[in-house]
Formats: structure tokens, sequence, C-alpha cells
């Protein structure tokens, strides 16, 4: 057996994810080696097989990682499983591995049944403690080949020659399930394990809402209802379709917003409406007030978009308005007799908010 922590300086050579966060927003990650902040404790048979060692990463932060390199003698059958992996209600996961490969040929008297590739299995089971599962239950996912393999002449010059190999396993049924490395004589280095799944995430369109959803298994599209946001209606149910790959695809109807409200972007908001109310005054004259009526106080792209100043002469019962033009779109004049001027003005703010100065004023006329 070869000495591995000499053939695998990983020091350094090694870099870490920017706060251990997930690539891409649609993957959730089952499992993490390079996040483990203790031993993986994973089964590992025999026992001069695969080794667990703790190197460092460009922060010089301790990482876990698995090794073989049991090259000199023949018939190896070298088996790591993980600990078992929650599936959280995927039936598609993803296996992401980074790992180094020793060429054979660099290995200075080293017999021919050298080799450069290991398998990768899965077994899947409801039951999370298992502490033996026979070889021959394991269903093989592939054989992995690095695309690089190194050399003495690496090791001595501290190059990494680290390959990432992604494969998945589908129509996953269980609550979980073991993953499983065989070595048959290669020198590795098992640097890191990801698992995850891909997802569609929440999303607003045509003014519906869609739900985190996870991918169906194989390339199945999952079709999803949406529910319309607040005040919103159908005029079509909206549905769309999650992909496998984590994007949603077709989206078909819509939702509108209900009477009274308008628009903006990914919700409805009540409509600023600029309302001129003509009041007659003494002698037949009238005079203009202008107020904006609100979807809301707080809404900032009504709140204030046109307001009117208005004054009363000293010693005279009429009001003057001078209102500023209005930006607000859908201008209504009421133009009424006195009588009728407040109850229009009643009838106006029961669906809106208006100056209590206005009203003071229209009400006085």
């Amino acid at each position: 057996m070869f000495d591995c922590a000499g053939l695998f300086d990983l020091t350094g050579a090694v870099k870490q994810k920017d706060g251990g966060s997930i690539p891409g927003s649609s993957e959730v990650t089952l499992l993490d080696s390079m996040s483990a902040l203790a031993d993986l404790g994973w089964e590992a048979y025999p026992n001069e097989g695969w080794e667990e060692i703790s190197v460092m990463d460009e922060r010089n932060t301790p990482m876990r990682t698995y090794q073989v390199c049991n090259v000199m003698e023949a018939n190896q059958n070298n088996w790591l499983r993980t600990r078992h992996i929650s599936r959280e209600g995927a039936q598609r996961v993803y296996i992401e591995i980074k790992f180094t490969l020793r060429d054979c040929n660099s290995l200075p008297g080293v017999p021919g049944t050298c080799k450069e590739t290991f398998n990768m299995y899965y077994y899947e089971s409801n039951n999370a403690n298992l502490w033996f599962i026979k070889e021959s239950q394991y269903v093989k996912i592939d054989t992995i080949a690095a695309d690089e393999s190194f050399t003495q002449v690496d090791v001595g010059d501290r190059v990494m020659k680290l390959n990432t190999e992604v494969r998945d396993i589908s129509n996953l049924s269980k609550k979980g399930f073991y993953l499983a490395f065989q070595d048959l004589g290669a020198c590795i280095a098992l640097v890191s394990v990801r698992v995850f799944y891909k997802k569609c995430s929440l999303t607003v369109r045509n003014l519906a809402q869609f739900p985190d959803t996870i991918t169906g298994g194989e390339t199945a599209l999952v079709e999803v209802h949406g529910l319309c946001v607040n005040a919103s209606e159908e005029f079509e149910v909206p549905k769309m379709y999650c992909s496998a790959d984590g994007g949603w695809l077709v989206p078909i109807g819509r939702c509108v917003c209900k009477p009274g409200f308008e628009e903006n972007k990914d919700f409805c908001q009540r409509k600023c409406v600029c309302v001129s109310v003509c009041v007659c005054g003494g002698g037949g004259k009238k005079l203009t007030l202008t107020a904006l009526v609100f979807g809301s106080p707080r809404d900032s792209t009504c709140f204030g978009v046109a307001a009117a100043k208005t004054s009363r002469k000293p010693g005279s019962s009429e009001t003057e308005a001078a209102p500023r033009r209005p930006r607000a779109g859908g201008v209504h004049r009421l133009c009424e007799n006195p009588g009728r001027v407040s109850s229009a003005v009643r009838r106006l703010s029961s669906v809106s908010v208006l100056s209590d100065y206005m009203l003071s004023e229209l009400s006085d006329r």
C-alpha cells in the first residue's frame, strides 16, 4: 500500500464554496461533504481500504476527504458507503463528485492490475440505520474515469488536477438512499461529494403565484396551477410546467385585477384617480377643486401625485381653487348644484381616501 498522504498533497489546492452557498437558486443540497465540521464517519470496508483524511483548503480550513491507493496488491475490492441520505420528496437527485486520480504509468513497479477508474452505486431504503448492505443489493450508477490524471511531476510541482463529474438517479420512491464507491485497485482521493435535487423556484407570472416545486423524474414536466395574487381573480386558469432542469415553461392563463385595482408589476394596487369637482359658487360662478383619490396613504405612487390648494377670500363665502395639473389619469368632472356636491363627494370617499380639508371645504359649499 502506497502512502496516500504523500501521493495526495491537497493542502491549499481545494477551494471551498463561499459561505457554503448553493450554486444556482434552483438547487437544494441534501449532502455536502465539504461542509462537514467533524469526521464524516462513512462506512469503509475492508479496514485497509478507504481512509478518511483531513486536508486544508485555501483558507486553511480543514476538509474531510477519503483516499485509497492499494495499487501494489491485486484483487482489490474496497467499498465506501455514505450515511443515509433523505431525498426530501425528490424523485430525481444529482451526485457531484470531485476527485483526483493517479496515472498508473507514473507509479514505479506497479503491476498491471492498477486501475484508473472506480464505480459508484446507490441503494434505496426506508431504514436510516442500516449497518450492512450486500454488494449484490446495490444498483450501479456508473463507472467513473478521470479526464485528467496526475503524475509524480505534478506532485513535485504541487499541481492539483481536480476532476468533477455529475451523475443522476431517477424514480426514487423510498425515504432515502445510500451512496457507495467501489475501488478495484486505483489511486484515488475523493475530495468532495455533493448530493442535490433541483426545483422550480417560487415565482409570479401573469398575476398568479407559483410555489417552489420539486422537479419530476427523468424528463417529465410537472404541471402546476397558480394562485391569483391579492386583489386579483382568475380570467383563465393560470398554470405552468416545471421542467427537469428547474425552469418554468409554457405559461398558460392569467389573473386580472379586480375592479378598482390596476396592475403594477407582479401585484394589484388601488387605482390612482384624479377627481376635479366643480362647485357652483355665488352668482352662478363655477369654482373647481381638485383632489386625489388614493388607493393607500402608504402608496408613494399615488400619494400626492396631484393635490389642490384652496383658500377662502376674506369676507367671501366662495372657495377659490388653484389646482396643479393632475398627472394621474382618469380625470372625472362632477358639475353639480350645491345641494348635490356633498353627496357626490360621499360617493367618491366611500371607495377612496380624500383630504379631510377638501371634504370640509366641499361640504361647506
